[in-house]
């Protein structure tokens, strides 16, 4: 039978999923379950999730792990072995959702198809995370976030005018594609509550790329292809240079742009028809940045930030260290304090959402490798001697 985990809390208490994806849409699609109460059993080969290998100044563990992987207990099952698999699809028959990165063509060698674990638990919600999709010539091609910022136009669209592509830092593609899966898995679990039935639910990163793309994916017929589909508005909205460091500015709204410029000294420009709208001003950068520049000389970007105040959006360009303790962030309750085998103390982000009437579970660290294995296989119904045999052949770790 499955083990409930009473002490869990969150709209998705009693819900158990089993993540065997990598890198960062899939593991961090169930991060985002295990955040809202579900309990997530991180099941790894015995080469462990590539994540785990990324360049990390911390030496027991990569930093990218530890983020992507809160909140779970870790599994080592050598799926290539039967007895490993045996493992596993006795797992199935109790889990509620699977969440795997294979590439299409994986899955049935495996065993693990999602008609094959239908067959033994029909209420599966199986999620599949690929590259490109399940169908089409790309496939079986193995898709990676900034592979499908470029083939997407991202970098394109990103980069200078006239000048080079640029990649867009940060795994957006990925973490985009992370939101979709605990959205979409969420979906089937709502769904499955009136048929009753799994399902199979499929979320690429071309999707995502495309998803988050939405406003810049619109052509009319009557349009040519080469039309202008950068949503950046103009010169004035961005970063901008001050007396000492940098701020973003955004003055898209009459009201906003009448601050700025009261905020700033320059009143001429509030009432000159040339500027009265944001594709004016668009059009006319090149009059209006450098007397913003040189207003915005006179002080520092933290000045600016509290000068404007709520009058006009804005922030001074800070480290991500900073947030740690940004007085925002913990008014929010964002940051939680983890332990970890080698690491020891350290601080990490908690707390993606918030639910009026269902508290949110706290967050622990991602396991360590291996780290839960006995326990989950006593809770499987396996025995010491039975696990020890498994250990022998490495079948489990």
């Amino acid at each position: 039978m499955k083990q409930q985990n009473t002490e869990r809390s969150g709209p998705l208490a009693g819900v158990r999923v089993l993540d065997l994806s990598a890198y960062i849409a899939g593991p961090y699609g169930c991060t985002l379950l295990a955040d809202q109460g579900a309990e997530v059993i991180k099941i790894e080969p015995p080469s462990g999730d590539n994540l785990r290998k990324y360049p990390s100044t911390l030496e027991a563990e990569s930093r990218a792990f530890l983020g992507v992987n809160r909140g779970k207990r870790g599994l080592v099952l050598d799926l290539k072995q039967s007895e490993a698999l045996d493992v596993l699809l006795s797992l199935v028959k109790e889990a509620d959702v699977l969440v795997h990165n294979f590439r299409p063509s994986v899955p049935a060698r495996l065993g693990i198809a999602y008609e094959q674990l239908r067959a033994i638990n029909p209420r599966l919600i199986y999620c599949a995370v690929t590259g490109y999709g399940d169908t089409g010539p790309n496939k079986d091609k193995a898709g990676y976030d900034q592979v499908l910022q470029t083939m997407t136009g991202m970098c394109t669209l990103q980069g200078p005018k006239d000048g080079a592509p640029e990649v867009l830092y940060g795994s957006v593609v990925d973490y985009y594609a992370a939101a979709l899966v605990a959205s979409s898995v969420s979906s089937a679990l709502f769904a499955r509550e009136r048929s009753g039935e799994g399902q199979y639910v499929g979320v690429s990163l071309l999707r995502s790329a495309l998803t988050m793309q939405s406003a810049r994916m619109i052509w009319a017929d009557s349009e040519p292809k080469d039309v202008g589909r950068d949503m950046r508005s103009g010169g004035i909205t961005g970063i901008h240079p001050t007396r000492e460091g940098y701020l973003y500015l955004s003055a898209n709204t009459p009201h906003f742009w009448k601050s700025l410029c009261e905020l700033t000294g320059l009143h001429a420009l509030i009432d000159d028809e040339r500027y009265d709208t944001v594709r004016k001003r668009a059009l006319h950068r090149d009059e209006i940045v450098p007397q913003l520049h040189a207003a915005l000389a006179q002080r520092s970007a933290l000045e600016w930030e509290t000068l404007f105040g709520d009058a006009v959006p804005c922030a001074a360009a800070r480290s991500v260290e900073d947030m740690f303790d940004d007085p925002q962030v913990l008014a929010e309750d964002m940051v939680a304090r983890f332990e970890y085998p080698g690491v020891g103390a350290y601080r990490g982000f908690k707390h993606p959402f918030r639910f009026g009437s269902t508290p949110l579970p706290e967050p622990f660290a991602a396991p360590a490798f291996g780290e839960h294995s006995d326990a989950l296989l006593r809770e499987a119904g396996l025995s010491d001697e039975q696990i020890q045999t498994l250990r022998s052949k490495r079948a489990v770790l």
